[in-house]
């Protein structure tokens, strides 16, 4: 059977929005700022050279200063259109909050950007994998979420990215997202 068979036979099941960081109660705040991106806007299709078929390296982002009292950011990037139970961590990050701008590929594996620690993601790996979702499966969604926090004592130096969700409970001060979208044939 080919991937796109697979793809369009799968192409029903889909982890949800409603189960990104983005929505999780540890991550509710009124408090939102703005997430953007050179490379991409608002809903729009991610670069080929930012997804796994093209170069798969991190797109640059960028962000105004972060609420008063922000001692850490978090970064999750997701896709909840995986067919999985939850949505595919594409990457996870912690950065300071002297920060506000990334540039691009600042998110690989190996990348050793000041003020920025790189988290585990989905499948165990470690750095940005950019969006490669089945093909025939449809359009995915890419959610580049960012946490401001008032602490990061209790953010875990290794760990699942649910794990570092749940450490963030309540100490959410402020949120920004950027979303794009990428489809294979």
């Amino acid at each position: 059977m080919t991937a796109a068979l697979i793809g369009r036979a799968l192409r029903s099941r889909r982890a949800g929005a409603d189960k990104l960081a983005w929505n999780n109660p540890a991550t509710q705040t009124g408090a939102t700022f703005t997430l953007t991106s050179p490379a991409l806007s608002q809903g729009q299709p991610i670069p080929k050279r930012n997804t796994a078929a093209g170069e798969n390296i991190s797109p640059p982002l960028r962000w105004p200063a972060p609420p008063a009292g922000t001692t850490e950011l978090v970064l999750i990037i997701e896709d909840p259109d995986a067919p999985t139970r939850r949505p595919f961590v594409h990457c996870a990050a912690r950065i300071s909050p002297r920060i506000d701008e990334l540039p691009e590929g600042a998110l690989a594996a190996n990348a050793t950007y000041p003020g920025v620690t790189i988290a585990r993601r989905g499948m165990r790996g470690k750095g940005y994998t950019g969006p490669r979702p089945i093909p025939g499966h449809g359009r995915h969604t890419y959610a580049f979420q960012l946490f401001a926090l008032d602490s990061s004592k209790d953010l875990p130096a290794t760990g699942s990215p649910a794990t570092l969700v749940h450490a963030m409970a309540g100490h959410v001060i402020g949120r920004a997202r950027l979303t794009g979208t990428y489809e294979l044939p």
